[in-house]
């Protein structure tokens, strides 16, 4: 017989499984007791029973016992297994106590449990007071709400904080009590300005922070009562200093709120006492500045134009700005700093004026309409592509299919995605520019002798005018057929699924030998590498199914070589990638 726990050690109010095996043959039931769980009675199959599950209860070695018991009841076998049950994890209380001047003491307390779930402590946190009085906080799910303690502590008294968990639950973390006491209030003094305060101009003000007479340093200092709260940090002498912005004349109430962490003072959004604040008029309407281009301006090409809106000095955010000058106006919309962007363009070089035209409302200043002075941008002609005509090295033959490169570029950069037409063969041939700004078009020639070739590029998207642009014109020294022939047909290159190594990617190649000879063996070479060899038929055809590698498929043509008699026949034919390639 065998008691089986799993797991063997478990943490407190966790979960584990008892079963048994080798029971006594005449053993039909087996009673689990675990502490002071209800007993489990779980049928014994094949000598076999359970598991029966428990929740553990306590910490340390614990017995869980079995009794085995016959069809009538009677007790034929009895055996101990051991759970070893760990502690659970201990969590922290941390608490917080504020007492505002004339009010209550208002306790925030945190709790942790880096070992557990906050999701299942429920219960109780009470608070014990000074006078032994007792205030309770509901816990759910490891959040505890503020909790006013009902009497303003003062300074030295000590509170203690206990937390219960409610009956018949079982948290992931043990919280041990904790004492807490009760703070001094930091002291936070607003030092009115000197000197006169305008509208829309920033004005300095200060604030000093303390905790015990002593300067508290690295403290959040916030000033209210401008056009928007001011934020800044306390220095060595406990002194913060924000610049603040007011966009009405008359007088303005300012206060500064302090928070702190790590002092010996209760120092979270601590308030000065309040100053006014006199505050002068100052100009009436917006001003639009229209800031001048930097870099070239070409046209066609979007340029942005930036203009600043302020009222009184200070930023006008949410401000319409219209563009005027270019192709069209372009409108948009200031930003928190009273900047507007908008992105313009030209159609005409030369020297063209700008201005920029703002609308906001709800500002202290008239703001309709508003224009900025001029700018001059002076806007240059675009770049055209350059198209380039590859001279052909290998021989061409009248009738057979002769590869042609052109190169595309825009200010020496590659244009991919362009249209480029072969003309002065037997018709015009399309291809489009690759990642390299190259097109390879397949050319045939019906005529010996000297033929001239262009090649015409036309894009879009670019930054240079890319329409028609026609290369310089190459000859072409195109010879006529004699005797045996070899022509290679165009061949594409698809992904050879279900991937069966070593050739991924497989092509059928084709090579015609005229007149039509049988029995003649023609070799086809990617990249200089032989990739097999094929046999022509009584049509003069050879076919060959090739595996490539990747290396292979990024040639754009491929070789057939063949010999006929004494007479080595060579020829090219493209080999793209097929569409779809799969």
């Amino acid at each position: 017989m065998a008691v089986v726990i799993n797991p063997e050690s478990v943490t407190e109010c966790q979960t584990f499984t008892v079963s048994t095996t080798g029971a006594p043959g005449t053993a039909t039931q087996a009673s689990f007791t675990y502490d002071a769980k209800p007993v489990q009675t779980l049928p014994v199959i094949a000598g076999a029973a359970g598991p029966a599950t428990f929740t553990t209860d306590g910490t340390g070695l614990q017995t869980v016992s079995v009794i085995y018991l016959d069809a009538g009841g009677s007790i034929v076998g009895a055996e101990n297994g051991t759970v070893n049950v760990l502690p659970r994890p201990a969590g922290t209380l941390a608490t917080t106590l504020t007492t505002p001047a004339g009010g209550n003491t208002i306790a925030a307390t945190t709790m942790t449990c880096s070992g557990g779930s906050l999701a299942f402590i429920n219960g109780t946190l009470q608070y014990t007071l000074p006078s032994t009085a007792t205030v309770n906080a509901t816990v759910a799910n490891g959040v505890v709400p503020l909790t006013d303690l009902g009497v303003g502590l003062t300074p030295g008294q000590v509170v203690g904080v206990s937390f219960t968990a409610n009956a018949g639950t079982c948290s992931d973390c043990t919280f041990a009590p904790i004492t807490v006491t009760v703070q001094s209030p930091c002291l936070v003094v607003l030092v009115p300005p000197s000197g006169t305060v305008t509208v829309g101009q920033p004005s300095p003000l200060t604030a000093f922070v303390l905790c015990n007479g002593s300067p508290v340093v690295g403290a959040t200092v916030v000033f209210n009562g401008g056009a928007a709260p001011v934020t800044a940090t306390t220095d060595g002498s406990g002194s913060a200093t924000g610049s603040v912005t007011f966009n009405t004349p008359g007088v303005a109430t300012v206060t500064a709120t302090a928070t702190a962490t790590g002092t010996d003072c209760t120092c979270t959004n601590v308030a000065s006492a309040p100053i006014t604040v006199n505050v002068t008029g100052g100009q009436t309407s917006c001003s639009v500045v229209l800031v001048p281009v930097t870099g070239s301006v070409v046209v066609g090409q979007p340029t942005p134009m930036t203009a600043v809106v302020q009222c009184n000095g200070a930023a006008v955010a949410g401000a319409t700005v219209t563009f005027n000058g270019g192709a069209s106006p372009v409108t948009a919309t200031t930003n928190g700093t009273g900047m507007a962007t908008g992105s313009v363009t030209f159609n005409n070089a030369g020297a063209v004026p700008v201005t920029a035209t703002a609308t906001a409302t709800g500002t202290a200043c008239t703001c309709s309409n508003v224009v900025s002075l001029p700018t001059t941008v002076n806007v240059t002609a675009q770049a055209t592509c350059t198209i380039v005509l590859h001279p052909v090295t290998a021989p061409v033959i009248v009738g057979q299919p002769t590869p042609m490169t052109a190169s595309v570029r825009c200010n020496g950069s590659p244009v991919v995605g362009a249209t480029v037409v072969f003309n002065g063969g037997a018709a015009p041939v399309t291809a489009t520019t690759d990642g390299s700004g190259s097109a390879t078009g397949s050319v045939t020639f019906n005529t010996p002798g000297v033929a001239t070739v262009t090649a015409t590029a036309t894009a879009t998207g670019t930054a240079c005018a890319c329409t028609n642009v026609a290369s310089a014109p190459i000859t072409v020294t195109v010879s006529g057929q004699t005797g045996t022939t070899l022509q290679a047909a165009a061949a594409c290159w698809r992904v050879n699924l279900p991937f069966p190594l070593p050739n991924v990617f497989t092509a059928t190649l084709r090579a015609t030998v005229t007149p039509p000879t049988a029995g003649i063996p023609v070799s086809f070479y990617v990249q200089n590498q032989l990739v097999g060899t094929a046999v022509t038929d009584a049509t003069g055809n050879a076919t060959l199914n090739a595996g490539l590698s990747p290396l292979q498929i990024i040639s754009p043509t491929y070789t057939a070589v063949a010999n006929v008699g004494a007479t080595r026949l060579q020829a090219t034919g493209l080999l793209l990638p097929c569409i779809p390639p799969v």
